[in-house]
Parts: structure tokens; C-alpha cells; sequence
């Protein structure tokens, strides 16, 4: 499980046209903060099987990865080519003319995985957790278009903490660009667990896994921005504003491999479709923030709620999202998108969802 926040690294897009390579040579603090590299391996670009990408960015599926290489700056600053489809089988085409802006998490996600695997000595069977998310971008930049989303991350590690040869905890910023013009700009803090610690921690969730989980059902695809009954997370609640979170287990996306816990990018799906829901606006999240607090359990009731927030005079309106369970907050996410159009006016997915 990964961790992401950008409270170091909301940078604005307003203003910010065109970037080109990183401006300078930053390096962490003392020996301690090096990554792990071949001998003798000069900065440059690094190749890899699709194989190895699947495994170094957690994906099974090919069509589920998005980073395709990766060059090394300096000790901690990195570029990561990546490539993103036009219809994706889950993260396809809101309104049929933006792309999703999950994919901006999602590319974040497996952008640091891949960067602490590859280039910080992170062992493959390591765990990696989730705190924070942040992004920023505007629906004009997502544009579908007829070019190609061939996107490069620019990625800038810091306050780099070792644990033994691999990695403790690092923050990451990222910038998106596409064709010279910024996508995106987000960040993260991944914090890493040892395989043996995370049994220590969690091995008595282990049963969780291979096991079925009863699916709820689900609401109707349309009230959530969907076109098929397979991609929706929510439930109906009890009360306006209120859902059940549905986990499916079987989603060649959402669980493309065994998890013992909810994956973040379900909750980040979760508060989108509530959002969706909560506003009857085809929403389009270009700007999110969100706290993972605590594991979210697949076998017990989570329950999503949404709370509309008018603008402030600074701020625009945006929805409020939480998740509850056992009767604790697990998770919390603010997400803002620009020109809502009516819902109902046509399906807010392309048929490829």
C-alpha cells in the first residue's frame, strides 16, 4: 500500500506553462539517503521488461501500468516516462471528452512504487503505506484530444529516511507534464514496512484473503457517473447523503492482485462517485486531498458520507467526503470540479467503462 500527500508540493498551476528537466542537483541528506543502484551505473535511463514493471509497480495486468522506464537524474531526483490509454476498462473517459483525473493518483501511486523499488532498494515484498494524497490539475489540460498521452513524471525526493539497505519513509513530489505543457502537479510521503513487520502488524488479517466477500448491491450506475453495475463502489444507505461502501474483490482493476485490506484507489473511487452523487453533477475531480487514517477492513461495513461545501470566497465549491467504520473515521477527501453539467444529460462514461 503506497502513501502520497503533496502539502509540500501543491504547486499551482496557474502561471505554469511549459517545464523542461529539473533546475538543479538536490541530494539528500548525507550517505544515508543514496539509493540502491547497480555498481558502476551511470545516470541515465533504465529499461525493463513489461515483466518487471508489472512486479516493481504492483500490477498484473499490462493495460494497468502506466509507467514504462525510468531515468535517474541524481541521487534523488528521477523521470519516469509513462503512457496513458484513451479508453481504459475502468479509468475511461468521464463525459467522453476528459480524461479520468484518477489516472493523475494512479500514475502518482505506481510512479512511487516504482521509484522506491527500482532506485531505494525496497524489496518487492515489502509493504508500503498509505497516509495522504494530493493533486492539482484543470479539466482543460485533460482534454482528450487526438494526440497520444505519452505524460513524464518528474519526480524530487526528500527528507530521505533509511531502514537498514532499503528505505524507511521519504517524501516525493511529482510533476506531470505532456508535451512540455504541466498535467498535474501532486506529491506524496511513502513510509515502508518490512515484510516480517507487516506480518507482526497484519498477519492476523492474512484469512481475509482468497476469501469471498458478500457483494452488496449496487446503486444505479448512472447516479454515480458509471455506465456498468461492475465499476460502482457504493451501496445505498440508509440516510441522504450516505452509502454503503461495495467492495468487489473479483475487479480486474480495483483488486488486480490479493489485498487484505480496501486498496486507497477504491476509496479515492468511493469519494468521486459519492461526490458525483452528493452534487447530480457529472463531477470531475481536478483538485483532491485525501487522509487515509486506518486500514479500511474488507469483511466489515464501511459507511461513505457526502457533504456538499459551498464556495468560500477562495475556494470554490467542493464536496466533503468521509468513510466510517466500526464507528471511526478511516478516511476523508475534499475534491473540487469545475463546470458540473447537469446529470442525465448523457452518460458521463464513454461505453469502454
Amino acid at each position: 500500500m503506497v502513501q502520497l500527500t503533496s502539502r509540500s508540493a501543491s504547486m499551482s498551476l496557474e502561471g505554469v506553462g511549459h517545464v523542461g528537466h529539473f533546475a538543479g542537483a538536490g541530494r539528500a541528506d548525507g550517505p544515508s539517503g543514496a539509493p540502491a543502484e547497480a555498481d558502476g551505473e551511470a545516470p541515465g535511463a533504465r529499461g525493463g521488461s513489461p515483466d518487471r514493471l508489472r512486479q516493481l509497480v504492483h500490477r498484473t495486468d499490462p493495460q494497468d501500468v502506466f509507467p514504462t522506464g525510468l531515468v535517474r537524474l541524481t541521487d534523488t531526483q528521477f523521470s519516469v516516462p509513462a503512457h496513458w490509454p484513451r479508453a481504459h476498462r475502468f479509468f475511461a473517459p468521464v463525459d467522453g471528452s476528459h480524461q479520468d483525473p484518477l489516472l493523475i493518483a494512479e500514475t502518482m501511486r505506481q510512479t512511487t512504487m516504482l521509484v522506491a523499488h527500482d532506485q531505494f532498494g525496497v524489496p518487492v515484498g515489502d509493504a508500503f503505506v498509505m497516509w495522504e494524497l494530493r493533486y492539482t490539475t484543470m479539466s482543460e489540460r485533460l482534454e482528450l484530444g487526438g494526440d497520444p498521452w505519452d505524460i513524464t513524471v518528474d519526480v524530487s525526493c526528500s527528507r530521505i529516511r533509511r531502514r537498514g539497505r532499503s528505505l524507511g519513509s521519504m517524501h516525493i513530489e511529482l510533476l506531470l507534464h505532456r508535451s512540455g505543457t504541466v498535467l498535474a502537479s501532486g506529491g506524496g510521503r511513502i513510509s515502508c514496512s518490512s515484510a516480517a513487520a507487516y506480518q507482526r502488524l497484519r498477519g492476523h488479517r492474512s484469512a481475509v484473503l482468497g476469501t469471498p466477500i458478500p457483494l452488496l448491491p449496487a446503486v444505479a450506475p448512472r447516479t454515480v457517473g458509471r455506465t456498468s453495475e461492475e465499476d460502482v463502489v457504493l451501496s445505498p444507505g440508509t440516510e441522504p447523503g450516505t452509502w454503503l461502501l461495495r467492495t468487489d474483490t473479483r475487479h480486474p482493476t480495483l483488486f488486480g492482485r490479493p489485498n487484505d485490506h480496501v486498496p486507497g484507489i477504491l476509496l479515492l473511487e468511493a469519494a468521486r462517485q459519492a461526490a458525483h452523487a452528493a452534487t447530480g453533477s457529472a463531477f470531475l475531480p481536478t483538485d483532491l486531498q485525501a487522509d487515509f487514517l486506518q486500514y479500511v477492513e474488507l469483511d466489515r461495513p464501511c459507511r461513505i458520507e457526502a457533504t456538499p461545501l459551498p464556495a468560500d470566497g477562495v475556494s470554490p465549491p467542493s464536496v466533503f467526503v468521509r468513510a466510517v467504520q466500526d464507528g471511526e473515521p478511516a478516511f476523508t477527501c475534499t475534491l473540487r470540479s469545475p463546470d458540473p453539467h447537469p446529470a442525465g444529460l448523457g452518460d458521463v462514461r464513454s461505453e469502454t467503462s
